[in-house]
């Protein structure tokens, strides 16, 4: 990942052991003041939400621990970081970002599309093994990281 991604991800973890895990005790805290907890909805809501938190801060930690930061490598080729426009075969444009963080428009370096953009640069044509099927596109534009 990049340190822009790594910063992210940081932050991210951060509000939720913060300020975040604070609401979701003191929402437990508030609702087992409504008496009753087999019955209480608002108890079991606030537990629920519990658990998702500390998945996410979880999964975070692990993220964090196992990643390697990559630097930009500039000079116009497609690298971890990088925002890459492609078109295919039928002048449709797509825009993605190589990242292992994930997020929207994201692509894996380890999935078809992002291996076979890697070390490419503007003009050339790569071909893409899904599972789908085979299809071409090419490299429209490259922005660094």
């Amino acid at each position: 990942m990049t340190e822009a991604q790594r910063e992210k991800l940081v932050a991210e973890l951060a509000e939720l052991e913060g300020p975040k895990r604070t609401a979701v005790v003191h929402a437990i805290k508030t609702a087992r003041e409504f008496g009753d907890l087999s019955e209480n909805f608002e108890y079991h809501a606030a537990k629920n939400e519990q658990g998702m938190l500390e998945a996410r801060i979880r999964t975070l930690r692990s993220r964090l621990a196992h990643s390697v930061v990559v630097q930009s490598e500039g000079g116009g080729a497609v690298a971890v970081g990088s925002h890459v426009v492609i078109e295919d075969a039928h002048g449709e444009r797509m825009e993605v970002e190589i990242s292992s963080v994930g997020g929207s428009g994201a692509v894996s370096p380890d999935s078809p599309l992002g291996s076979a953009l890697l070390g490419k640069a503007v003009g050339d044509t790569v071909e893409v093994e899904a599972p789908r099927g085979a299809w071409t596109a090419t490299v429209v534009s490259v922005e660094p990281a």
